[in-house]
């Protein structure tokens, strides 16, 4: 249990908002497990062979299906030593990653809690109303999580390399295609034009003859 056992109710209100918000934004990648006080069901992970109850809990939706990670949303209040003992150490260890979400103002003091006690997190979010509207920002990400991120994003960007290397090849043949085409319906007029020039030529040559001959008798 965490050792923030009452929250202000302005506080309390806006950790539910944000976990209710994080739901909406995940649950299109990862089958989403809460852990509200008024949720009539827990969803808990084993952590060094023990229950533990985060704020969320990420499971892949593809087949096999497996813990991905844990998110634990904290307060202005919560973000404190007892807490980062009592809750982040245990989520930190559970299989998966762990995510971090704390107010604006506090992603130093959190950063600075995880690495005074080892705790591997895995990213820091901070998170701001703006309006009606929450908005949020990652601010830390170690440097497993970012490894892992390149080698999920590295096979899809090399088929879609590929696949802008065959569309640039393919738009080059078609415009080759396209100027060859050209070029023959070209040829043939200008072929056509010279043999008529030519043939031009070659009547005015006799008449030009002719009248020379003339001239010639006259004088």
């Amino acid at each position: 249990m965490s050792p923030i056992l009452l929250r202000p109710i302005r506080e309390q209100l806006e950790h539910d908002r944000v976990i209710r918000l994080l739901v909406v934004r995940l649950r299109r990648r990862y089958a989403v497990g809460t852990n509200l006080g008024d949720e009539p069901e827990a969803t808990p992970v084993k952590s060094l062979g023990e229950d533990v109850y985060p704020d969320l809990v990420l499971v892949t939706s593809d087949s096999p299906r497996r813990l991905h990670g844990v998110i634990e949303v904290e307060t202005a209040e919560s973000v404190n030593h007892l807490e980062a003992l009592a809750e982040w150490v245990p989520f930190a260890k559970a299989r998966g990653a762990f995510y971090l979400y704390v107010p604006a103002g506090t992603t130093d003091v959190a950063l600075r809690l995880c690495r005074q006690h080892k705790i591997a997190v895995s990213e820091i979010w901070s998170y701001h109303p703006v309006g009606e509207q929450m908005r949020f920002t990652m601010t830390y990400r170690s440097g497993r999580a970012s490894a892992a991120g390149r080698a999920r994003g590295a096979r899809p960007g090399k088929v879609a390399a590929k696949r802008d290397a065959g569309t640039r090849t393919g738009k080059s043949a078609k415009r080759a295609a396209t100027k060859k085409t050209r070029a023959e319906r070209v040829a043939p007029k200008k072929k056509t034009v010279t043999k008529k020039r030519a043939a031009t030529s070659k009547k005015k040559a006799p008449a030009k003859k002719a009248a020379g001959k003339k001239a010639a008798a006259k004088k």
